[in-house]
């Protein structure tokens, strides 16, 4: 199947078509192209070009009027629209024999020409040409041919053109999916490093110099700096190969119609969703909750959390869950100034749905970036203060939460009895195990 014709071909045809009209005196002339191959079908061919435009708006049956078929000898096996042109046609229905019709069908095809437009044995169209006045001679079919060869090769280099296009475009598409895939392994690292470094750094602070293991904390510390250094040296080469993503313009055919599953064991497998599975949320929340109080101390913050007994087990994957609540979490801990407090708390908000609530004592949310908040690299305000931050953990947790089956909400100011006009409060629901 060919691809639509561009417009400097379209052009090109045109000027061809003139030379036929103006150079060998054609009085109609159409350039069509092949619009389908299927195998035991009519060939479909779409008219290009057209000289005289007797309609804009071509319609299929419309556009073989100009197109010559298959002729013999007698008028019945000559086409319709052919014996439409010829004089003193008989009326339907008439059988005697009329042998002024052999003379008028030799001269129709004596003025009236067809040329494949071929390349390597390919036909991708025709060329059809004639004039009322006179047949052509030798030398003038020879023009034609040279014609229909020239619109073949344009043909041909164009079709190559849209080709190289449209790969190229692929690969931008594929390299810019590798890269944000590079962005969300590099952010899902930074976040237990940051933990790593911080529970080192209380080791150290709590340890005696002259405890055996006070070596071995400090060394958890710089072995995590070192880390930390190479996190940047990834960034820095990151934005060096930056692919301007605004110039890949996106093909509904061949763009997925949702982004790939973000975690690593997701992609090993092929999938472009997570397997879920009955999860207690309670073993999960915990550790991340021990992991975020430490932190919280650290920033000298209070870390406040009230599960609900007992907790439903719930839909989804475990891997992906403890991702998204610790993006939410450390974003709750990182915009908190000191003195301020981190509030968790479960709640069931349907008989089938369980909520996770994280509320934080920060700047909280300016409106007019609430609706742009879970856009990949979107930072808002917080891009213009000196919080490091890569704006892609509420992106990542929009859409692994989508991929549960779930819903993330984000209100500001905050909603919760100890917060007044300030803060920030994300929900997560997810869906019972038991209701499917």
């Amino acid at each position: 199947m060919l691809m639509p014709a561009s417009s400097e071909f379209v052009a090109l045809c045109r000027s061809q078509v003139s030379l036929l009209t103006e150079g060998l005196g054609a009085s109609l002339s159409v350039v069509y192209l092949t619009e389908e191959l299927v195998e035991d079908l009519p060939t479909q061919l779409v008219p290009i070009v057209a000289h005289p435009e007797v309609a804009r708006n071509w319609q299929p049956e419309r556009s073989r009027t100009f197109l010559p078929e298959t002729s013999g000898s007698q008028p019945d096996n000559l086409a319709w629209h052919q014996r439409a042109l010829l004089p003193n046609q008989p009326k339907a229905g008439r059988t005697d024999p009329q042998p002024a019709w052999t003379a008028e069908a030799t001269l129709m095809h004596q003025r009236q020409l067809v040329f494949p437009l071929m390349h390597e044995s390919i036909v991708m169209g025709l060329l059809v040409t004639g004039r009322d006045d006179r047949a052509w001679n030798q030398g003038e079919k020879e023009q034609i041919q040279q014609i229909a060869d020239s619109i073949a090769l344009a043909c041909v280099l164009d079709q190559r053109a849209q080709w190289l296009q449209e790969e190229e475009q692929h690969s931008r598409q594929r390299i810019a999916q590798q890269h944000d895939i590079l962005d969300n392994l590099l952010h899902q690292f930074r976040n237990p490093l940051t933990a790593l470094r911080t529970f080192g750094k209380l080791l150290v602070k709590r340890l005696n110099q002259s405890d055996r293991n006070y070596q071995i904390a400090e060394s958890i510390v710089q072995q995590s700096d070192r880390l930390q250094d190479l996190l940047q040296q990834f960034d820095r080469a990151i934005e060096i190969v930056e692919v301007d993503k605004e110039s890949v313009i996106v093909d509904s055919i061949d763009v997925q119609s949702r982004p790939q599953a973000l975690l690593p064991a997701a992609n090993a497998l092929g999938q472009n969703t997570l397997p879920l599975e009955a999860c207690d949320i309670r073993q999960l929340l915990l550790p991340l909750i021990h992991s975020a109080e430490a932190i919280a101390q650290d920033k000298q913050q209070t870390l406040n959390a009230r599960l609900t007994h007992p907790l439903p087990l719930v839909q989804a994957n475990p891997q992906a869950l403890r991702e998204v609540l610790s993006n939410i979490l450390d974003n709750a801990i990182k915009y908190t100034p000191p003195g301020g407090c981190v509030y968790l708390e479960t709640n069931e908000q349907t008989p089938a749905t369980l909520c996770i609530q994280i509320s934080d004592t920060g700047p909280g949310i300016p409106a007019q970036d609430l609706e742009h908040i879970f856009e990949r690299h979107y930072r808002g305000v917080q891009a213009e203060t000196p919080i490091p931050g890569t704006g892609l953990g509420l992106a990542i947790a929009k859409d692994l939460i989508e991929q549960m089956q779930g819903k993330i909400q984000v209100l500001s100011p905050a909603v919760h009895p100890q917060i007044l006009n300030r803060g920030t409060t994300f929900i997560v629901c997810l869906q019972h195990a038991a209701v499917r």
